[in-house]
């Protein structure tokens, strides 16, 4: 068991492998961001949920028409942050040959973590905590010291760190079987 966890990350690292890597993981990323900012720019109360508490105390909660708005413009993302990784790890093992589960799952979890990882440096902390466009501002919340809570992202990367491990598990069962 150790010694396939071992040979994984070494064919990970593998140059040719590796740039497989680096190139799906920044699709992934740029996808989940453009996909995730459309969602923010036509109205960030959709988003709302992953606010601060501290914002979410002082503004209304979504209406119904905002719940509704909230998964049907959401499930692209969802469609992304899911399938996407599958995708790409049934390319991997077409262009590199059957590949271990433990393989697979360092691959998806790697995908999954770079985006977690971007969300939280540039987007989080970057974006929302430092530059506060304003379109990122939810109405009734202007000028609210949560807009710079780097702890509650810092938490939420945390959580999407765990988040990465089960999901590349799932997906890498998926991608593991579908070939």
């Amino acid at each position: 068991m150790i010694q396939a966890v071992f040979r994984s990350i070494y064919t990970l690292y593998n140059r040719t492998m590796a740039s497989f890597f680096l190139l799906h993981a920044g699709i992934y990323v740029v996808l989940a961001t453009l996909v995730l900012s459309g969602l923010v720019l036509y109205n960030p109360r959709l988003m709302l949920q992953d606010y601060p508490p501290a914002i979410k105390e002082i503004v209304p909660p979504k209406n119904a028409q905002e719940k509704r708005l909230s998964t049907i413009l959401g499930l692209p993302f969802l469609l992304v942050l899911f399938i996407y990784p599958v995708v790409a790890a049934s390319i991997f093992q077409a262009q590199f040959g059957e590949q271990n589960f433990i393989t697979l799952w360092l691959f998806i979890f790697g995908i999954a973590f770079a985006f977690n990882l971007w969300d939280w440096l540039i987007l989080d902390w970057l974006i929302f905590c430092k530059i506060t466009p304003r379109w990122m501002v939810i109405p009734g919340s202007e000028g609210h010291a949560a807009y710079k809570d780097y702890f509650f992202h810092f938490r939420g990367f945390l959580i999407g760190t765990v988040f990465s491990v089960v999901l590349g598990l799932i997906l890498a069962a998926i991608a593991f079987f579908l070939v």
